[in-house]
Order: C-alpha cells, then sequence, then structure tokens
C-alpha cells in the first residue's frame, strides 16, 4: 500500500490557524475530494475536530488520538499511527491518504510515496505548518495552476525519486 500525504500549504508551509484553514478554496475542496475519494483516510483528532461534515463521506475515516475513549462517530480510532495504517490495509485499499495535522505530516513524510499538495503562492499567517521537505527528492507527475477567490495556487502530485 502506497503512502501519500494530501495538504494545501502556504508558501511559508502554514496549513492551519486555530484549527482551521486560513483561507477559503472552494477549487482546492473540489481536488481533495477528487484525490481521496475511495480511499482510507488518516488523520490526527484535531484534524477531524476540523471537519464541518464528519465523516467524510465515501472514505474510510481513521483518526489517531491517544485517548483511548475516543470514538469518532462514523470513523473508527487507532491510538498509533501504525494501527492506523494497519486499519488501512485492512480495506484492501492501494493508497493511503494521510490529511493531517501537522504532527502526523512531521511523522509520515519520510515514509511517504506520494504527495499531494496544493501549494499557494502566498504567504498566510498560521499556528500549524507542514514540514519543510528536500524537493530534490520528489519528482513531479503532475501540476496544474489555478486562481480562486484570487489565490494564485498549483495543485501538485510528486512522486518520492528512487
Amino acid at each position: 500500500m502506497k503512502i501519500a500525504l494530501i495538504a494545501a500549504k502556504a508558501s511559508n508551509h502554514t496549513i492551519g490557524l486555530n484549527g482551521q484553514l486560513p483561507w477559503s478554496l472552494p477549487g482546492d475542496m473540489a481536488w481533495f475530494r477528487a484525490q481521496t475519494m475511495g480511499k482510507p483516510c488518516i488523520m490526527g483528532r484535531k484534524t477531524w475536530d476540523s471537519l464541518p461534515k464528519k465523516p467524510l463521506p465515501g472514505r474510510t475515516n481513521i483518526v489517531v488520538s491517544r485517548d483511548p475513549a475516543f470514538r469518532p462517530e462514523g470513523g473508527f480510532a487507532a491510538r498509533t499511527i501504525a494501527d492506523a495504517l494497519a486499519m488501512a490495509r485492512e480495506t484492501g485499499a492501494e493508497e493511503v491518504m494521510i490529511m493531517g495535522g501537522g504532527s502526523l505530516y512531521t511523522e509520515m513524510l519520510p515514509r511517504a510515496d506520494r504527495l499531494y499538495i496544493t501549494d499557494i503562492i502566498q504567504p498566510f499567517p498560521g499556528d500549524t505548518f507542514f514540514p519543510l521537505f528536500n524537493q530534490r527528492r520528489w519528482k513531479v507527475s503532475f501540476g496544474d495552476r489555478h486562481l480562486d477567490a484570487d489565490i494564485p495556487h498549483i495543485f501538485y502530485i510528486l512522486e518520492k525519486k528512487p
């Protein structure tokens, strides 16, 4: 099973502010939906809490939380990322999507095979960030420029180089 990270990040690597996205990009939401549909999606508890609609329909929602009492309605709880990956493997999916937050991205980036990145071409204030990574270790397999809500951004798919 391939491990993929999916994130929208500003030029200063911001991915969140006060538990929410600091921008509104309807096109990015459509991109996210298209890339994650039918796949298991692993997220942290704060990312789960930030979802406007829970669970994400058409996807296996797996939430990593250290709280043994946590039970995400319509989703599955995992105590560790290893448990979450085992649950994702049980679905028979070819790819699992890691969808945040910041600590899961940091933990999983070294293990990722693919990145789905919405690269927002301007900085935003934030308190949660996507980890820095060496772009020379990744090959762009897809790139598409957009302007949505006067915010320029590029949808990328990056494959880890062998």
